[in-house]
């Protein structure tokens, strides 16, 4: 079954109720896919950012979760040929489809950076969020604290499960990706795009049904939205 894709693109809104949250709490295990990704649960894509006990809550398989880690791993490396030591850019595989995010030094450099890692064995398929600008420190450091306080802030989301995500920040662009219900696709951005430096979260998720969950998961059962509660 041919996955469909669907794209959006909502910047976070500027509010005066914009919460700025704190880091620091418990990661979620982390990446992206693109159009044309195969399977049965379609993706959606938009713009709107090991041990046992992981597995054991990933909702990949432990093989394809140990698949995701090699691409990882030979991407690194093929990157590296492309750009030698420069460094700026991260790959990152979620259910063997592919996210480039960072800093290339021409449109030609991007390019043979999507193609040495869609050559990768079990790559599905790649989606190329590579800028072609100068390697920015400071930026690089306020992405990862980014990063952090988006995870923090879906731990401390009682109606989600963090590790169904996977969080990568480039140039205050979220890149939220997983294998998650509209709901907790929707919650998730919400959550996001209310954090203080995030300019835009991007969503690259594949959707599945509260029946597909369960099926993944067969010990899980779907969390509802909360209650909204009565003014009194």
């Amino acid at each position: 079954m041919t996955a469909a894709a669907h794209l959006s693109a909502s910047p976070r809104p500027p509010s005066a109720h914009r919460r700025t949250l704190r880091a620091g709490a418990g990661a979620a295990a982390l990446v992206l896919g693109l159009l044309g990704l195969g399977g049965c649960a379609p993706l959606i894509i938009g713009g709107v950012v090991g041990g046992s006990m992981v597995v054991a809550a990933d909702r990949r398989t432990s093989g394809t979760q140990l698949e995701d880690q090699a691409i990882e791993l030979k991407g690194g490396n093929r990157v590296q040929e492309v750009i030698g030591e420069r460094g700026g850019v991260s790959v990152t595989s979620y259910n063997r489809s592919v996210l480039i995010v960072g800093n290339a030094s021409s449109e030609a450099e991007k390019a043979a950076i999507e193609q040495t890692i869609s050559r990768i064995p079990n790559v599905r398929s790649v989606v190329n969020e590579l800028t072609v600008q100068s390697i920015n420190f400071t930026s690089n450091f306020n992405d990862s604290v980014l990063t952090s306080k988006v995870k923090a802030t879906l731990f401390d989301a009682k109606d989600l499960q963090v590790s169904a995500f996977k969080v990568v920040t480039s140039r205050g662009v979220v890149y939220l990706m997983g294998r998650v219900t509209e709901r907790e696709a929707n919650r998730a951005t919400d959550l996001t795009r209310s954090i203080s430096g995030v300019q835009k979260v991007v969503r690259v998720f594949e959707i599945v049904t509260d029946a597909e969950l369960i099926e993944m998961q067969p010990g899980l059962a779907p969390v509802s939205a909360p209650a909204a509660s009565k003014a009194l």
